[in-house]
This record gives structure tokens, C-alpha cells and sequence, in this order.
């Protein structure tokens, strides 16, 4: 068997993805990060984003994450995030209509850290819900 990934991902909730994997792709605040198996260690911050990971049988798992940290050593890949979520368990209608309330509070000026976090989080799940429904 070709050499795979195992990865983890994990919110302040537990555990919300495991598995092994062919590769990551992941943004940090460098850019679009993609992990292989055989991978350089290293430690990376996470904005939020729609994270892939292909799996080992050749799905496509997409993830919602907040931000957080991302660590790779060894062909295993842990993704740190106060929020994560996988894309097929958001509800891309609410999630859309989280994220307008959220850029509504922005465009009038609420420009405190909590409604920021909460556009990002919020934009993030509509891109991983819009990212999963293209695989399907």
C-alpha cells in the first residue's frame, strides 16, 4: 500500500474528522498549504477556511475551520481550531443566512472581534458546504 497521511481534526468539541488521507489541503496566513505523505515538519497558523483532505479510498472530505493551528511530523497531520465542522453536516442555508446577519452587523460598523470571528466562521462553512456540494 502507497504511503497515506493520518490525520486528525480537532475543535474545542472533540474530535471532528480522523482518518487516513492522501493529502491535506489547508490555508494558512503564508497561503494554501497542501501536505503529502513524506511532508517536512512543521507548524503553520490556520485562518479560517474550507479545508480538503483526500482520503486514503479516494473521497474528498471538505472541513469548516476557524483558524487554528495545523502540525505535520512523521505522515501524520493534526489541525487544531476552536471550530470545525465537516461540510456535509452544514446546512448551507443557514450558514448563508448567518453570514449575511454577520456582514450586516460589518457594513453597520460592529467592527469588534466577536462579529468578525463569526463572518469568517460563517464564511467558511458556506465555502466548504459550496465546495462539497461540487464533489458530489
Amino acid at each position: 500500500m502507497a504511503e497515506v497521511l493520518r490525520v486528525e481534526v480537532v475543535s474545542a468539541s472533540g474530535i471532528t474528522w480522523e482518518g487516513e488521507a492522501l493529502s491535506v489541503i489547508a490555508r494558512t496566513t503564508e497561503g494554501d498549504l497542501g501536505v503529502l505523505p513524506g511532508h517536512e515538519p512543521f507548524l503553520a497558523a490556520l485562518v479560517p477556511c474550507a479545508a480538503e483532505v483526500l482520503t486514503a479510498d479516494g473521497n474528498r472530505e471538505v472541513l469548516a475551520l476557524d483558524g487554528g493551528f495545523i502540525s505535520v511530523a512523521d505522515n501524520r497531520v493534526s489541525v487544531l481550531s476552536q471550530f470545525a465542522k465537516v461540510a456535509k453536516e452544514i446546512d448551507l442555508k443557514a450558514a448563508e443566512h448567518e453570514l449575511a446577519a454577520a456582514e450586516k452587523r460589518l457594513n453597520a460598523g460592529e467592527l469588534d472581534d466577536e462579529t468578525r470571528q463569526h463572518f469568517l466562521r460563517a464564511r467558511a462553512q458556506v465555502r466548504a458546504a459550496h465546495l462539497a456540494q461540487q464533489s458530489q
